[in-house]
């Protein structure tokens, strides 16, 4: 069978062209149905729905308290809320990103819609927690499917360097973003309506998105349907499912508890078994070839790392300001907007100016190196801070840093894959976005629970002594989170090629060079 190679992405028709053919062909065309003008429709549309997903990780955690009120279930049971979302969505991500490969992107992108908008309407109008929690699962699940089709969709949509920069520019602020976005909007459903339209209103999101998708996204399945990995499915779901639930049960059981370190264990095993597969089945889930690149692995990992920290700081941040500042859920969620504008400013100027001239190298270092500093900056709160002087700085901070890390990292974990494998390297995103935001809030939790516990060990449980507690678990999570980017800054510094990114050259039986 002839091979020839073309640019990562690109139309086959373009041949070997290059870039300045196709940005010739794009400039050409602009009429024609993926003209620029259609394309950012389809980013908007995508976006929309990356926004649905993202935010719907916090929107509920506001909601808690009125939730649990409203149906009656205890303390110890309110994780699984926040919990069964993640452990299907994180899951079963790779899983739903190869069925984008195996099935077409546009209708697992418009079913995964319509699965998340039922899921969420059985939520809001879940008569006892048994419902809530399977509701949840079930978002979580029809997540897994929407999320990487989403991505997918748009690294294939957007294909000229230029016009992809702005599209995962824009793309990144918002898979960033959409934590805070959740938390306000989350508080603003709550205190002026009911908790049960922080899911109704994402029948709202989805019908929208839905519409501009069946109208805009391009119909069609792949040509070459390859058969789907079931033992490599079985293992990777199964492993990720360990690794989020003994995480989680870390904040309800001892370290030492079967129930932790058992699931913890098994998940790893699960995990290298599923490596090993990789390397001898016919068709596997997770080709080598999307991992083995070093940009992307460095991509892979800041995601995982970013992540832990990032939902650190929405959960203990979020606490800080309505326990010990004592603010409303709304002004909670209003709080973290500064953080979010500069978010998006850095990752739209990162992608279109900044990694284009110096490369992924400088920059995502340097933004880990800005949240770490961030989140060492919050560790100086304390119960008579206020929020210009004190809590505005490091957040500003932190979006700058983020904005830097998020964009680049989609865009380079996703540039030259071919066209078969774009789903499933979608997926790897946004699995360790969600695994790694999974794994640190469970972690962080646990470890500022501790920190708190043991800060009362001898002294007498006054309002003042309980409240330099709480402010000692969230400096406890911080420094951790501050670790973690540091960890993150060396493993990226380490990885990441120099020089600015270079068309990749893919195979048109879809090898990418390593």
């Amino acid at each position: 069978m002839a091979r020839h190679s073309r640019q990562a992405g690109e139309p086959s028709e373009t041949g070997g062209r290059g870039r300045a053919a196709t940005e010739a062909a794009s400039r050409a065309a602009p009429g024609q149905e993926r003209g620029p003008s259609h394309r950012w429709w389809v980013l908007g549309v995508i976006g929309l729905a990356q926004l649905m997903v993202v935010l719907d990780a916090t929107i509920v955690n506001i909601a808690l308290p009125s939730a649990q009120q409203d149906l009656g279930f205890s303390d110890g049971n309110r994780q699984w809320i926040v919990t069964a979302y993640a452990l299907a969505f994180g899951s079963l991500l790779l899983l739903g990103g190869r069925i984008a490969d195996l099935v077409g992107r546009r209708v697992v992108f418009l079913t995964g819609l319509v699965g998340f908008a039922v899921a969420s309407a059985i939520g809001g109008a879940a008569p006892s927690f048994e419902v809530l929690v399977l509701a949840r699962a079930l978002q979580g699940m029809f997540g897994a499917l929407l999320a990487p089709a989403a991505l997918s969709l748009l690294t294939t949509t957007f294909t000229v360097p230029k016009e992809r920069a702005k599209a995962f520019g824009i793309y990144g602020a918002i898979a960033g973003a959409g934590g805070a976005v959740g938390l306000l909007l989350g508080g603003v459903l709550t205190e002026y309506l009911d908790w049960r339209w922080c899911l109704y209103v994402n029948l709202l999101f989805a019908l929208v998105a839905f519409v501009g998708g069946a109208r805009l996204l391009t119909a069609g399945a792949p040509a070459n349907r390859p058969k789907l990995d079931i033992p490599g499915t079985v293992l990777v779901s199964s492993g990720l499912f360990c690794i989020v639930f003994g995480f989680s049960n870390a904040e309800t059981h001892a370290w030492s508890s079967v129930q932790t370190w058992g699931f913890l264990l098994a998940g790893a095993v699960l995990l290298v078994a599923f490596a090993w597969w990789q390397t001898r089945a016919e068709h596997p889930l997770l080709p080598l070839r999307v991992v083995l690149d070093r940009d992307r692995a460095a991509s892979f990992l800041g995601m995982f790392i970013s992540g832990a920290g990032m939902f650190g700081v929405f959960l203990f941040l979020t606490y800080y300001l309505q326990k010990s500042l004592l603010y409303s859920p709304v002004s909670t969620g209003a709080a973290f907007l500064p953080m979010v504008a500069v978010m998006i400013v850095a990752s739209v100027t990162t992608t279109n100016t900044l990694v284009p001239r110096f490369g992924a190298k400088p920059i995502v270092p340097l933004g880990m190196g800005l949240a770490a500093a961030a989140m060492m900056w919050l560790t100086t709160l304390n119960l008579s801070s206020s929020y210009l002087a004190h809590v505005l700085p490091p957040l500003l901070c932190m979006g700058l840093g983020l904005g830097m890390v998020f964009a680049t990292a989609m865009n380079l974990a996703t540039a030259g894959v071919g066209a078969r494998d774009a789903g499933v390297a979608s997926a790897m995103v946004n699995t360790s976005q969600q695994v790694g935001g999974s794994i640190g809030t469970a972690l962080l939790n646990t470890l500022a629970t501790s920190a708190a516990t043991d800060y009362m060990v001898g002294r007498k449980p006054t309002p003042d002594a309980l409240a330099q507690a709480q402010l000692e678990s969230y400096s406890t999570a911080y420094w951790w989170s501050a670790g973690f980017f540091a960890l993150g800054l060396l493993i990226t510094a380490i990885l990441y090629r120099r020089g600015a990114p270079r068309p990749h050259l893919v195979e048109e039986t879809g090898a990418a060079p390593a």
